[in-house]
């Protein structure tokens, strides 16, 4: 119950970052910094995500594992869907000139719970073989990293007027399943499931990435939209060494 209590808690820390979303810039410079900090924070995100996924098949190539078959199936076939799936969805509302934020935003949300089950799954399954101390690290680690997710979030919100109770509903979506995987990686281990849960996560993040870009053509100001990139891709990579610094 503890490892459940603190695995949930860890999900819900993307709500600190979510009220980002209520600023309303004045200038559309701004718009277009907020939307190339969430592109660089979803690059960085697909880039740790996919790294992840292909690290066990790697392992199982070296060892010469009969599972490396299964492992590789499970992350082509994931991310086909993560990334299929959503192209589909799309093309409902490409034809009336794009996604509406609050739709992609909603996406986004999508993409990062996927992620955010597969992290539950690493935290359980340390608490499930004992190792406590490595799952409290990996909860402080992925709530901070669940901040810096949330800005991903409310990067396409920041000229839309957005309710409070749109973005719980978001921060639930995207934060939520970190419970859900928790429960079961305390249950059992399985390399596959952790693979597929990632590549969808990595599919539906490479979607994504792809109409924020295109928005971010539309609003201009490229200068604007290159900090944004860089400050949003090097804000990932720092809580990415915090999880490293703390040992997870």
């Amino acid at each position: 119950m503890q490892t459940l209590l603190l695995g949930t808690i860890s999900g819900l820390t993307i709500f600190l970052g979510l009220p980002i979303a209520r600023l309303k810039p004045e200038a559309e410079k701004y718009l277009a910094f907020m939307n190339a900090l969430a592109i660089g924070i979803l690059f960085f995100l697909f880039f740790d995500v996919m790294k992840n996924a292909s690290g066990p098949i790697e392992d199982a190539l070296r060892a010469h594992s009969a599972n490396v078959w299964l492992l590789l199936t499970a992350m082509i076939g994931g991310f086909g869907v993560g990334l299929l799936s959503l192209v589909y969805y799309g093309k409902r509302f490409l034809a009336k000139g794009g996604i509406p934020p609050q739709k992609l935003a909603l996406l986004i949300a999508i993409g990062i719970g996927l992620h955010n089950f597969s992290e539950g799954l690493a935290i359980g399954n340390s608490a499930h073989t004992g190792e406590i101390h490595l799952a409290l690290l990996l909860i402080i680690g992925f709530g901070l990293h669940n901040v810096t997710e949330a800005f991903g979030i409310a990067g396409p919100l920041a000229s839309q007027k957005v309710r409070w109770t749109y973005l719980a509903l978001l921060g639930l979506i995207a934060g939520g399943p970190n419970f859900l995987g928790t429960i079961i990686g305390f249950s059992f281990i399985s390399e596959p499931i952790t693979i597929l849960f990632l590549s969808l996560a990595g599919g539906a993040i490479m979607y994504v990435i792809g109409e924020l870009l295109a928005s971010g053509r539309k609003i201009g100001f490229h200068e604007w939209s290159g900090w944004g990139l860089t400050v949003g891709f090097f804000v990932g990579l720092l809580t990415d060494y915090i999880l490293v610094a703390v040992g997870a």
